[in-house]
């Protein structure tokens, strides 16, 4: 809508060389209105939003059950569209103590 400010991405990334490079770093800086760059420390997985994701699906899809490579990826695909469709949960994972940092 015109006159709404817009809404702020948020850009987590670790901290391998080309993350921290200049160029990676500039885009941010220049946008910092609609951008924000989190860089996470060394090995943080527990402020990793992506490895809350990763347990959440570990724990729904279990590959004991799966006869096969072909069953384990439907199961997980079919999980992460389940997903899609509860951003409530999704949402939540934003919530926990060490990622909170991204909300704002």
């Amino acid at each position: 809508m015109p006159g709404e400010p817009a809404a702020r991405s948020h850009v987590i990334a670790d901290r391998h060389p080309v993350h921290r490079s200049r160029s990676v770093s500039a885009r941010p800086a220049e946008n910092a209105e609609h951008v924000a760059l989190h860089l996470m420390p060394g090995y943080s997985p527990e402020m990793n939003p992506d490895e809350l994701l990763n347990a959440d699906l570990k724990h729904h899809v279990h590959a004991a059950r799966a006869t096969s490579a072909d069953d384990l990826a439907h199961e997980t695909r079919c999980f992460l569209r389940r997903r899609q469709k509860q951003p409530h949960i999704v949402c939540s994972y934003f919530a926990t103590r060490h990622v909170r940092y991204t909300i704002q």
